[in-house]
C-alpha cells in the first residue's frame, strides 16, 4: 500500500493540568525535511522528538507545532531576568547616551524586547515529565498523520492503477499494428516501383530487401517487451508496504524513455497518435507519483 506525502495530523495530551498540543503538516519533497517549532525553554528535547519523527515518516517536509495549555492558577513558566545581559545592554544605551549627547533613559519595555533578557527556566525533571508528555502527544498525531496518509495513498493508488491499465491497452493497440506496419510500407512500395516501372528496371530482390530493411530499423518488439515489463513492475511497487515514490519516478522515466522511441521507429499514424496518448497518461501518472511516499 502506497501514502501520499500530503496529510495532516494532531495530538492532545493531557498530565498533571497541562494540555500538550501538537499540530502535524506534510507536503511533499523528494527528501525527508522536518520543521519542528519548539517553545523555546524545551529545546533540549528536539533530538528526541525529532528521532520520533524519523522512525515513522520516511519521505517529505513535515512541518510541526507544538504547544502546551495549563488549567492550573499558577504560570506555566518560572521566568528570570538574566543580569548580567541587562546590565550590558544599559552600558550600551550609557554610552549612546553620551556620544550622541542626547540625555535619555531607556524604557522598560525597549528592555524588555531585547533577546535573552528575560530566561526562561524549567527544572530537570520538569523537563523530563513534558519530555514524554509531548512525544505522547507527538505519537498521536504521527498516527493521525500516517493515517490520513494512507487514506491520500488509496485515492492515489486507484488513479494509478486506471492510467497503468489505459497504457496497457495502448501498448497492445501498438503491438497489433506492427505487422501491418511492414505489410503498409510494402504495399506504397510496390505502387511507387509500378509509377516507375517504365523508367527504371525493377529487380524484385532489391524491392525484397528494401522491405527487411524497413522491417528491422522499424521493429519495436524491444521497446513493447520493455514496456509491458515496466507496466508490471510498477503495479508490484504498488502492493509493496514500503517507500517507493523514488521507485516509480525511476519507472516513469524509463516508461517515458520507451514510448520516445516507439515514436521515433514508427511511420504509422495510428501508432503515432497513440504515442501522443500513452505520454499524456505518462504525464499524469509523473503527476500524482510527486505525492508519493
Amino acid at each position: 500500500m502506497i501514502k501520499s506525502m500530503t496529510a495532516y495530523g494532531k495530538g492532545d495530551y493531557l498530565q498533571d493540568g497541562k494540555r500538550f498540543l501538537v499540530e502535524l503538516k506534510s507536503l511533499n519533497n523528494r527528501y525527508r525535511d522536518v520543521v519542528l517549532r519548539l517553545p523555546k525553554n524545551l529545546q533540549g528535547l528536539e533530538k528526541e522528538l525529532r528521532d520520533l519523527i524519523d522512525s515513522k515518516i520516511k519521505r517529505g517536509r513535515v512541518e510541526v507545532f507544538f504547544q502546551i495549555e495549563t488549567t492550573q492558577e499558577a504560570p506555566p513558566y518560572k521566568l528570570e531576568l538574566n543580569l548580567p545581559l541587562v546590565d550590558a545592554y544599559l552600558n550600551i544605551f550609557d554610552q549612546l547616551s553620551s556620544r550622541s549627547k542626547l540625555n535619555q533613559e531607556p524604557r522598560l519595555e525597549t528592555l524588555l524586547q531585547m533577546n535573552d533578557v528575560v530566561i526562561v527556566r524549567t527544572d530537570v525533571e520538569n523537563e523530563e515529565k513534558m519530555g514524554k508528555a509531548l512525544s505522547r502527544a507527538l505519537s498521536m498525531g504521527l498516527d493521525s498523520l500516517i493515517e490520513m496518509r494512507k487514506k491520500e495513498g488509496a485515492a492515489i493508488e486507484i488513479d494509478l492503477k486506471k492510467r497503468l491499465e489505459k497504457i496497457s491497452g495502448f501498448v497492445e493497440e501498438v503491438r497489433g499494428r506492427t505487422s501491418k506496419i511492414v505489410e503498409a510500407y510494402q504495399v506504397r512500395l510496390k505502387e511507387n516501383v509500378e509509377r516507375l516501372r517504365q523508367e527504371i528496371v525493377v529487380d524484385a530482390d532489391r524491392i525484397a530487401q528494401e522491405v527487411a530493411i524497413f522491417a528491422e530499423r522499424s521493429d519495436i518488439t524491444e521497446e513493447l517487451v520493455r514496456m509491458a515489463s515496466h507496466v508490471e513492475q510498477f503495479e508490484t511497487y504498488l502492493e509493496i508496504n514500503d517507500v517507493v515514490g523514488r521507485r516509480l519516478d525511476f519507472l516513469i522515466q524509463e516508461m517515458n524513455r520507451e514510448v520516445n522511441t516507439l515514436g521515433s521507429k514508427s511511420s504509422d499514424g495510428k501508432v503515432s497518435r497513440i504515442v501522443v496518448e500513452m505520454k499524456a497518461e505518462l504525464e499524469k501518472l509523473r503527476e500524482q507519483v510527486q505525492n508519493v511516499e
